[in-house]
């Protein structure tokens, strides 16, 4: 099983073929996050220097979409090279274990832009983010999420 994992890990999909995600267990409470196109992200507890919380991630993971959603509305208004930042938030509800609210707030220098200007951008902008971020839309629907197991006897 593990030499089908590296196999996996080093086969450069096609744009047609799915990515393949996985974690590997890396130490106490610590993994190491793959993609089958390379990327890596170390994950683990909050006290585990250099890596992301699962909490974490998701809200990166939030972020990140809304960012990736907006980025043609606004490099045809503002051009290629403009800056963005995005900062998302939310404290975990540790009762439930479950973040009850993600606030984001998207970073932008639009002085250049009259009134009129700005609010259309930021309209197009949030229609964009509203239809295509896929992670913002499944949090705010919901998922079904699934577990099995492949365990060895």
């Amino acid at each position: 099983m593990a030499e089908q994992t590296a196999t996996t890990a080093t086969a450069t999909p096609s744009a047609q073929e799915p990515t393949t995600l996985w974690v590997e267990r890396t130490g106490t409470r610590a993994y190491t996050g793959r993609s089958s196109r390379g990327a890596e992200v170390l994950i683990g507890s909050q006290g585990v220097h250099g890596a992301f919380t699962p909490g974490e991630l998701l809200k990166i993971a939030l972020a990140a979409c809304s960012g990736l959603s907006a980025d043609f509305p606004l490099s045809r208004k503002l051009g290629d090279n403009f800056d963005a930042t995005i900062r998302v938030s939310g404290d975990a509800d540790r009762d439930n274990e479950v973040y009850p609210q993600l606030d984001e707030v998207f970073e932008l220098d639009l002085s250049e832009l009259d009134d009129d200007a700005r609010e259309r951008l930021l309209v197009t902008v949030q229609r964009a983010i509203g239809k295509v971020c896929t992670v913002g839309r499944t949090l705010q629907a919901g998922a079904k999420v699934t577990l099995s197991f492949d365990a060895e006897a």
